[in-house]
């Protein structure tokens, strides 16, 4: 009788890979678990996620009757994902981690261990599904729209998507909670993660400064006026409404302020009354090099994209493409566009891949103040 095929499952704590687990169980394949610790706990009061995260996981092996085996890949991230991170902030942009994380450290530790235990198949609770066919592997979105996180698989190359396994790809999340249920699994109502890739939930302002130096400085209206201070720009996003301390100003009114740019040269942020001023619109992007999956999409194709996780996807073509980088149109004007973000592309279901944005083209060609 044939063995059935051996599948490293990547198991965080969380109720997602613990559902992937048992269904891998359920569809014939041997699993064993890995638990990466990606992060150096610190001395934050009250943060040691990674200690009850492991704790649940080995919990969840015991249910599911699968081994678990546990690596530390903290000198990897830090060099290959949060150096990055620190760096884009300190020059005014805003990376994702999240990206660059699941690239460089969580499949390669997968395939890796893959590699060590003789398994020809790697897996996780990412909310993604395949297509393999002629020896070529495609990433598709979820059926769960508002849980897909194709996003964040954006640049994983062939090599690593061609033994994946995503095994939510088909399941809502209210299915996978129901699942979880029904089984009896220890996690079945842990409250979904959220924060920066295996960072976490911690207070983010705080954790930053620890590293990097953000100078406070003005907060300014569109017309130059100084209404307030900032803590620091790395702080704030394009489209900010909460946390900017703006109290009343006199002669604005009580409508709402949002960020509408970051002066770094000046160190000032500004800010304006309007959620869809001319400052944050943009026609269009410029990126950095892209990463295709598997082909490139045809210059000029009618494509899908969003420019952040969640966003609802906008109809774009891409004008100009080059390996150093792509000129992208959208039919609607987008909000919001953050250098250091990326825009992923799909053709209907298929992701084909992202780039990372340099820029937006503002609508409004209004000088910053001076």
């Amino acid at each position: 009788m044939r063995q059935a095929a051996k599948v490293v499952l990547g198991l965080s704590g969380g109720v997602d890979s613990a559902v992937a687990g048992a269904l891998l169980l359920e569809a014939g394949y041997r699993v064993e678990g890995l638990f990466m610790k990606n992060w150096e706990e610190d001395d934050e009061v009250g943060y040691c996620a990674a200690e009850a995260d492991l704790a649940m996981a080995r919990d969840v092996a015991v249910q599911l009757g699968i081994p678990l085996h546990k690596a530390n890949y903290a000198a990897e991230y830090w060099r290959r994902v949060f150096a990055h991170f620190l760096a884009e902030y300190e020059v005014g942009r805003t990376p994702n981690p999240d990206i660059l994380c699941n690239r460089e450290v969580k499949f390669p530790a997968l395939l890796d261990y893959a590699h060590r235990l003789g398994a020809t198949h790697v897996a996780s609770g990412h909310y993604a599904d395949t297509l393999h066919e002629h020896g070529t592997s495609h990433l598709l979105r979820a059926a769960d729209e508002g849980k897909d996180q194709t996003y964040f698989l954006c640049r994983i190359t062939q090599a690593q998507l061609r033994p994946a396994l995503f095994p939510l790809g088909g399941l809502l999340k209210t299915e996978v909670r129901r699942i979880a249920q029904d089984l009896g699994l220890p996690n079945h109502s842990r409250k979904d993660s959220t924060g920066i890739c295996f960072i976490g939930e911690r207070r983010f302002r705080d954790f930053l400064s620890r590293y990097l130096h953000a100078p406070d400085g003005d907060i300014c209206t569109v017309e130059g006026r100084i209404i307030g201070r900032h803590r620091g720009l790395m702080f704030y996003t394009p489209g900010q409404r909460q946390g900017l301390g703006i109290g009343g100003v006199e002669g604005a009114g009580e409508a709402p302020w949002y960020v509408v740019a970051r002066d770094i040269q000046r160190n000032r942020l500004v800010v304006a009354q309007q959620a869809d001023h001319p400052l944050l619109l943009s026609d269009g992007l410029v990126t950095e090099p892209p990463h295709w999956i598997l082909h490139p999409p045809t210059q000029g194709e009618s494509l899908l994209a969003r420019i952040r996780h969640r966003q609802p996807l906008q109809v774009a073509r891409i004008t100009h493409m080059s390996a150093n980088g792509l000129r992208v149109t959208f039919a609607e004007p987008q909000r919001a566009v953050a250098p250091g973000q990326s825009i992923v592309f799909y053709r209907d279901r298929e992701c084909l891949g992202g780039a990372v944005i340099a820029g937006g083209n503002a609508r409004s060609d209004m000088p910053l103040p001076v």
